[in-house]
């Protein structure tokens, strides 16, 4: 799994990620979960190639890639859960030469 450490702009939260770099991005639920868990999860990628998703029952991760020097990526994370609570997270991958 991809370690980062989240930097800020005006806009908010981003990780960084270089455009020839193929990265694993995980979502973990676990604290907003409170004892549920995940029945199934999509994951939207907006500006770079979104490659193999899974899922466990307390977390999705997603491998990325591709992007445009300059440009961000949306990393969107929706889940269902076996309770039926639904909810969606998402992350800005800027995309830079490292």
């Amino acid at each position: 799994m991809t370690t980062q450490t989240f930097l800020f702009d005006r806009t908010g939260p981003y990780l960084l990620k270089d455009p020839d770099s193929n990265l694993d991005y995980t979502f973990d639920w676990t604290d907003w979960l409170d004892g549920d868990t995940v029945a199934s999860a999509a994951v939207t990628v907006t500006g770079g190639t979104k490659g193999t998703t899974s899922n466990t029952s307390t977390a999705v991760t997603v491998w990325v890639s591709g992007g445009t020097s300059g440009q961000t990526i949306t990393v969107a994370c929706k889940i269902t859960t076996a309770a039926g609570r639904i909810d969606e997270r998402s992350v800005r991958l800027k995309v830079q030469e490292r």
